[in-house]
């Protein structure tokens, strides 16, 4: 895959089914037209093979109705390119827009009737974000809107922007009515995320933080609300967190929660929960099982609870006991997803289909039980990944992949550190490994303690800890990996992305005879100013380098930078508020000083996810300044 391919990849996404009715939706990025394209996609149960269901500029999110006689979905490029909800017939024909919110609205869930939809959807103060201020016809430019008032500590996040004047908003519309208008339920005194109906229509739950947001806090509750509006009453007061809720028939509901107390809510497994009424009951095991949320809420069937939960790189498709209590991993039936990622799944009665991608495949629709129904990844030519297992020098086992180029080598090596922490990499698509290893260079992934996938302890181990034992697993996977022949020693480069960023700075500071040059990108490099600079820094620091400035110096790779020696690209986006701009300049700063051969790349109006979903255009220049920054260092 080179860079230019960027344009060619194929992304299935969310997957909905109802009947012999299938459907996902597609997205390619557009470098030319620097956006993002693509519709929904019928996938025939038969495995004939897919066909396109529609052609708008960018469809999203489908959701079919219960009685499989209507699709909902999001569609972009409408008021600025927002998504808006629009309804059709599932047998085919012409879309109806339901929406025309001015900040767009999120993805919809379907009544039990068939006939409601309900959403949210961030709805702006006036005067601000293109909405006019009362009584005037034409909003201020932003430069001219009044100033924020902050009184909180979570005013931001990253991808979004400023919140307490925008907070998402619970909205119901009647699907069937075209002369119907969305009804707002909520004031925006609250946020509230990913509402569901429950079993029998009357009432909403959804998502909100703690007291309904009455002071800043990680932890967040399921709230209720009468269907046709009123006041929310508290349903679940999770161990913590709670996160995408599911009715069951029988009045409960189950979903997804993890158990922390403050600030300490980082590194913690996602369980799946059950509230019938009394205290809510952990379904899985907190130690072996992490549900991962971003594949979708859990799926109600007659004989379990189907949920996706990340494994050793994997993303695993499992089946979760009607009777379950702290069920292990080894306790849930595994359905798809084995050396693969599931990035979403559904079900109607017994017939579940996923969308499982792999090292070398962008993604296919799968029939749980059948087999593939088709691979709607991309042509590209992709490259497989060779399975890492071994031991650090304390003998704690180590895990992680290696992407090899065509041809014998010797190659260069390109050590590539994640996220997170408390992320992975794995057995999915992985667009950077595959054009580093087109361009000839073996690619080394890494999961080193702190990352997600090995146990809650693993994920834990790095807490107040920062470049100690994850240093240790990150050099014994590339030692692993440096046993083969067709791997030069001598021509290794270190790069990496926000905790990846963190640890290649880490790495070239005390361990910089190893590496020929680094490349640390939306880094973290001093908690002293990310504590107050970053949208997370007033809780993330404290809760991975404990309380005490003296440890978040020794933490700090800009304390270490004084030791580094080798050439260093130092990367970043202009509007990243997770790591925001400060940390890349500190560290330029500090090593151009120290007579270090560093440069800076900055790329305007990019935030956090400039390299997952940032703007085709500058996606695609960044790999190519990528692939030039190691022509030039390694060869």
């Amino acid at each position: 895959m080179r860079p230019d391919d960027l344009q060619q990849l194929t992304l299935p996404g969310s997957v909905t089914v109802r009947g012999d009715l299938v459907l996902v939706n597609v997205t390619t990025p557009d470098v030319a037209a620097n956006a993002y394209r693509g519709g929904l996609h019928r996938v025939p149960l038969d495995g004939s093979g897919p066909r396109r269901w529609t052609w708008a500029e960018r469809d999203l999110a489908p959701r079919i109705s219960p009685d499989g006689r209507w699709v909902a979905f999001l569609r972009v490029g409408e008021r600025g390119g927002v998504p808006q909800l629009h309804v059709m017939p599932a047998a085919g024909g012409e879309s109806r827009k339901l929406t025309d919110l001015r900040l767009g609205a999120g993805a919809p869930t379907w009544s039990p009737d068939s006939r409601r939809l309900v959403f949210t959807s961030r709805v702006p103060e006036a005067g601000r974000y293109g909405e006019p201020r009362e009584g005037e016809d034409a909003a201020p430019e932003p430069d001219a809107e009044a100033p924020r008032h902050i009184t909180r500590l979570d005013y931001r996040i990253d991808d979004v922007g400023f919140v307490a004047d925008r907070r998402a908003r619970l909205f119901t519309v009647d699907a069937l009515d075209p002369d119907a208008a969305p009804v707002e339920l909520t004031d925006g005194s609250f946020a509230v995320a990913e509402p569901t109906w429950t079993a029998d229509g009357e009432r909403l739950v959804f998502v909100a933080e703690r007291d309904l947001g009455a002071v800043e806090t990680l932890d967040t509750d399921l709230y209720s609300v009468p269907a046709t509006g009123g006041e929310p009453e508290l349903l679940v007061r999770s161990a913590g967190q709670a996160h995408c809720p599911v009715a069951l028939p029988d009045g409960g509901v189950v979903f997804y929660g993890a158990e922390s107390t403050g600030v300490h809510a980082v590194a913690r497994n996602q369980g799946l929960w059950r509230f019938d009424g009394g205290e809510p009951v952990r379904l899985t095991d907190t130690e072996t099982v992490d549900c991962e949320k971003g594949s979708g809420p859990a799926v109600v069937t007659a004989s379990g609870v189907l949920v996706a939960v990340r494994h050793r790189g994997a993303v695993e498709l499992r089946r979760v006991p009607p009777d379950a209590a702290g069920a292990t991993l080894d306790e849930l039936e595994l359905l798809a997803g084995e050396r693969g990622e599931v990035r979403s799944f559904a079900a109607d009665g017994d017939v579940v289909v996923a969308v499982v991608s792999t090292p070398d495949n962008t993604g296919e629709v799968v029939l749980v039980g059948g087999g593939p129904l088709t691979d709607l990844g991309s042509a590209v030519p992709l490259r497989p990944a060779v399975e890492l297992t071994g031991a650090a020098p304390d003998g704690y086992p180590v895990h992680g992949w290696l992407v090899l180029p065509e041809g014998e080598g010797p190659h260069p090596v390109l050590l590539a550190v994640h996220g997170g922490p408390f992320m992975y990499h794995g057995w999915g698509f992985f667009d950077e490994a595959q054009v580093y290893a087109a361009a000839g260079y073996a690619v080394v992934l890494p999961n080193p303690r702190g990352s997600a996938g090995y146990g809650q302890a693993h994920g834990q181990a790095v807490i107040g800890a920062f470049g100690t034992v994850d240093v240790d697993d990150v050099l014994a996977v590339l030692d692993l990996a440096l046993e083969r022949p067709e791997l030069d020693a001598g021509r290794v480069g270190v790069m990496g992305g926000s905790y990846g960023g963190f640890m290649t700075t880490w790495l070239a500071a005390h361990h910089g005879e190893r590496f020929r040059a680094a490349w640390s990108e939306r880094a973290v490099n001093a908690w002293d100013s990310f504590s107050g600079s970053s949208d997370i820094g007033w809780y993330f620091t404290e809760a991975y380098c404990g309380p005490d400035p003296a440890a978040h110096r020794a933490m700090s790779p800009l304390t270490h930078a004084g030791k580094i020696t080798v050439p260093f690209m130092v990367a970043h986006s202009e509007h990243d508020w997770r790591c925001p701009l400060e940390q890349a300049q500190r560290l330029f700063v500090a090593l151009r000083r120290n007579g270090v051969e560093a440069e800076m790349l900055i790329f305007p109006g990019e935030g956090h996810e400039l390299t997952r979903s940032g703007k085709p255009r500058h996606r695609q220049q960044r790999f190519d300044h990528v692939l030039a920054w190691w022509a030039r260092h390694l060869g």
